[in-house]
């Protein structure tokens, strides 16, 4: 398991990190976000999305629970989970053939279905600190 820990301090910096994970990250991968609201969770995949060639503008599926990017080098699943109900409500839209399947997935608020996510995803903790600006985040890393 390695952990990085990473600031940035200002939206465009934090979807400048964001691309560059992007522009590395591998078919399969998944990414889990977590993290306040307005934590800049969104931000941070409109910079993962450039990353991977998305050029379609990219917003939280708040109410979709899943959004679909293909205008990239791979597929990219963008989950927003933070008003699912039941875990089973996962499964019914087919969240095993993103996690498993030959794109990116990235899960909003992942930490709320803890229980179906793949052992090995990227776990992604957004935190703000008023004291150090409005803009800034603490961004810890922990590939498991």
């Amino acid at each position: 398991m390695e952990e990085k820990i990473l600031e940035t301090n200002s939206p465009e910096e934090t979807f400048a990190l964001g691309r560059k994970i992007g522009e590395n990250a591998r078919e399969g991968s998944v990414f889990c976000l977590s993290g306040d609201l307005g934590a800049g969770k969104t931000v941070f995949t409109q910079g993962l999305a450039a990353g991977l060639g998305v050029s379609e503008p990219v917003s939280s599926p708040t109410f979709t629970i899943l959004q679909v990017y293909e205008g990239g080098r791979c597929p990219l699943y963008h989950f927003d989970v933070y008003r699912i109900g039941d875990i089973s409500e996962m499964e019914e839209i087919g969240c095993e053939d993103c996690f498993y399947g030959d794109g990116i997935s990235l899960v909003e608020w992942g930490d709320l279905i803890e229980a179906i996510l793949p052992e090995h995803c990227v776990r992604i903790t957004m935190l703000r600190d008023p004291q150090k600006g409005c803009d800034y985040r603490k961004i810890m890393i922990e590939d498991t």
